[in-house]
């Protein structure tokens, strides 16, 4: 038996050997050829999403470790901006965090998520003053302060133009009852 290093695989008879994961389905497309017939394995390929011949040519191997790559994603400054809703932030620190400038996270979020910044974490805010409403027992002072909405009366405007209700409708729709009170029938 000898090395053949520019194949996907080899079918030696009795003995069948691949490259690696990829290269064991068109192994294995290769043998339902040749048990089935082309017109099954083409089904299979199909079915599989799988091209039903794959040329070889190419060395299987990998020279070196590939480099850990920095997720460049605005995941990490998604969550970290999450965790501070309820203070101060601005397009500027988003920027800082990412380690870049306004312009480029303006673009970065634009392509990523179709938003701006200053929607997204408008948004955001809206979406968390929503779950302490539903949560109950806390008043618009203390929902709009958490959230980072500032005053009910922007907790308000928002949280109209966000979900087409006022936070007393929001809350008599969404809020869990509290210990000893009824339970609402929606309306």
């Amino acid at each position: 038996m000898r090395l053949e290093p520019d194949v996907l695989f080899v079918d030696d008879g009795d003995v069948l050997t691949s490259a690696g994961s990829a290269a064991a389905l068109d192994l294995c497309l290769h043998l339902v050829r040749r048990d089935h017939g082309a017109g099954i394995a083409n089904a299979v390929s199909r079915r599989l999403v799988f091209a039903g011949h794959r040329d070889g040519g190419q060395r299987q191997f990998v020279e070196r470790a590939l480099p850990d790559v920095p997720d460049a994603s605005l995941a990490p400054v998604l969550a970290w901006a999450r965790e501070r809703l309820d203070g101060p932030l601005t397009v500027a620190d988003l920027a800082a965090r990412a380690g870049t400038s306004p312009a480029t996270l303006h673009r970065r979020f634009r392509a990523e998520l179709g938003t701006t910044p200053l929607a997204w974490l408008t948004a955001e805010r809206v979406a968390f003053a929503c779950r302490l409403i539903e949560r109950g027992g806390a008043g618009l002072d203390a929902v709009a302060r958490a959230s980072g909405l500032g005053t009910p009366a922007n907790l308000r405007a928002l949280m109209r133009r966000h979900t087409g209700l006022a936070p007393s409708a929001y809350r008599a729709r969404f809020a869990r009852p509290g210990p000893g009170q009824p339970a609402r029938s929606p309306r």
